[in-house]
C-alpha cells in the first residue's frame, strides 16, 4: 500500500483523491470526512493535509 497524490481525483492537491484510490473509497466520502475532521479539530487536519501535499509523490502511472 503506497500513498500518492492523485492526478485524476484532484480538487486541490490530490491528497484526498490519493487516499480514496489507495483504500478503494469514493473520493467524495474522503473529502466529507476531511471536512468533518476540520470542523471537529480546527486547523490540525489542514496542517496534516499540507504536509502530505508537500511530501507525497505524484501518481506515477
Amino acid at each position: 500500500m503506497k500513498f500518492y497524490l492523485s492526478e485524476t481525483n484532484k480538487k486541490l492537491g490530490g491528497v484526498c483523491g490519493g487516499i480514496a484510490e489507495t483504500f478503494h473509497f469514493e473520493p467524495s466520502i474522503v473529502r466529507i470526512i476531511f471536512i468533518l475532521l476540520v470542523l471537529m479539530f480546527r486547523f490540525y487536519p489542514l496542517i496534516i493535509y499540507m504536509v502530505l501535499w508537500a511530501i507525497l509523490p505524484k501518481q506515477s502511472w
